[in-house]
C-alpha cells in the first residue's frame, strides 16, 4: 500500500508530543504536522479548512454538524481535558463569595461559543443553579475574528451578550472594574486573544474557587465527568476515498498516549519504592484519565451535546453517530 500524505494540525501537549516528534507514526500515512495554539488552529480550520486533519473544538464541531456542515468526521481522540469552572476569576470587591453570587454580574469570556465556556456555563447551571441568562456576557474576540465566523454562531434568545471594544481586553476591563468576573481567561496574547496579562496573585482578582484541586475532586466524585474540550477531525472526502484512515489515525494517537502514560509510571515507581510517594500512587497511574474512543467517553460526550442544545448553540441534541466516523463508533 502506498503511503498517503496528510496535513495535520495539533496543539502541543504530552499526549501529542510522540506524534509531533515522530516517535509514533500512523500506519500507511505520512503526516506533515503543524503545531499552533488552539484559538489560531480552530480559526484557521473553520475559516479556510487548511488541514486534512486537525484538533478541533468539540463545541464548534457540534455546531457544524447541527447546521448540516459535512466537511469533517470527528475522531474520538481527546488529548485536552480540564475542570474549567475551577478557573473562574472574580474581582475581590464584586461581592462574589460563591457561584450563586454570579447572578446579575458582568462576566467576560474570550468567545461565548468556545468549549471551555460551554462547560463552565453547564457546570454553573447544573451544579450551582445559575443559568447563562442570569449573567451579562462580554466577549473579547470580534465576530469576524472568532470561531463564530466559521460555525454560524448567533447569541441565543434571552441572552445579553456584548462585544468588548478592540482597544480593550478582559484583563483591562476586569482590573478597571468594568467586569465582575471572567468565566474563562487566556493570559497569553494570541492571534485572537489580547489580554496578555498573568492575573495570578493580583490584589484585585481572585479565583472563585480558592482550592481548585478540592473543587475538581468534588466535581469528579459527584459527576464522574472529566470535561473534554478538544477532539480531532478529518476531511470526509478523505474518508470516502480511504476508509482505513480514521482507525489508523486513532490507533497512532492511542500509541502516543500509551507511551506518555508508560513514561509517567516509570518516573513515579522509584519514588514509591523509596517511600517518598504513597504506594497507591502507582496503582492510580494504571488508570487513564484520558481515555480515547466513543464507549469510554459516551457520558461526557452526551453531556456536552446536551449542554450545547440547552444553551442555544445547537437547535437539537446532536447524536454521537452524527459526529464520529462510522469506523470509530465501536472504539
Amino acid at each position: 500500500m502506498a503511503t498517503l500524505a496528510l496535513s495535520l494540525a495539533l496543539t502541543f501537549n504530552e499526549r501529542t508530543r510522540p506524534l509531533i516528534e515522530r516517535q509514533v507514526q500512523p500506519e500507511g500515512i505520512e503526516l506533515a504536522i503543524t503545531v499552533c495554539e488552539p484559538g489560531e488552529l480552530f480559526w484557521r480550520q473553520l475559516k479556510a479548512a487548511e488541514f486534512d486533519a486537525s484538533e478541533m473544538s468539540l463545541s464548534s464541531l457540534l455546531q457544524l454538524v447541527a447546521r448540516g456542515d459535512t466537511r469533517w468526521w470527528g475522531l474520538p481522540i481527546f488529548t485536552m481535558r480540564q475542570f474549567f469552572h475551577t478557573g473562574i476569576l472574580v474581582r475581590t470587591d464584586a461581592g462574589i463569595a460563591c457561584p450563586q453570587d454570579l447572578r446579575g454580574k458582568r462576566v467576560g469570556v474570550p468567545e461565548y461559543q468556545q468549549t471551555a465556556a460551554l462547560w463552565v456555563r453547564g457546570v454553573l447551571q447544573h451544579e450551582f443553579g445559575v443559568a447563562p441568562t442570569e449573567m451579562v456576557w462580554y466577549m473579547e474576540r470580534a465576530p469576524d475574528q472568532s470561531h463564530a465566523a466559521g460555525t454560524g454562531f448567533q447569541p441565543p434568545p434571552g441572552l445579553e451578550l456584548h462585544y468588548i471594544p478592540p482597544q480593550r481586553s478582559i484583563a483591562e476591563m476586569l482590573l478597571a472594574g468594568d467586569l465582575d468576573a471572567a468565566a474563562f481567561y487566556i493570559p497569553q496574547r494570541t492571534l485572537l486573544d489580547r489580554s496578555g496579562v498573568d492575573l495570578r496573585g493580583h490584589p484585585r482578582v481572585r479565583p472563585l474557587f480558592p482550592d481548585a484541586a478540592a473543587e475538581s475532586a468534588r466535581y469528579y466524585r459527584q459527576t464522574g465527568l472529566f470535561p473534554i474540550n478538544h477532539g480531532m477531525v478529518v476531511r470526509r472526502t478523505i474518508v470516502d476515498q480511504y476508509p482505513w484512515v480514521p482507525l489508523n489515525l486513532y490507533q497512532a494517537f492511542e500509541r502516543a498516549r500509551e507511551r506518555f502514560e508508560a513514561q509517567g509510571r516509570a518516573f513515579v515507581t522509584p519514588y514509591v519504592q523509596a517511600g517518598l510517594l504513597p504506594a497507591p500512587t502507582a496503582g492510580a497511574l494504571d488508570q487513564t484519565l484520558y481515555p480515547y474512543g466513543v464507549a469510554a467517553n459516551r457520558r461526557v460526550l452526551e453531556t456536552i451535546a446536551r449542554y450545547a442544545h440547552e444553551q442555544g448553540l445547537t437547535p437539537r441534541v446532536v447524536a454521537l453517530d452524527e459526529l464520529f466516523a462510522p469506523s470509530t463508533l465501536a472504539t
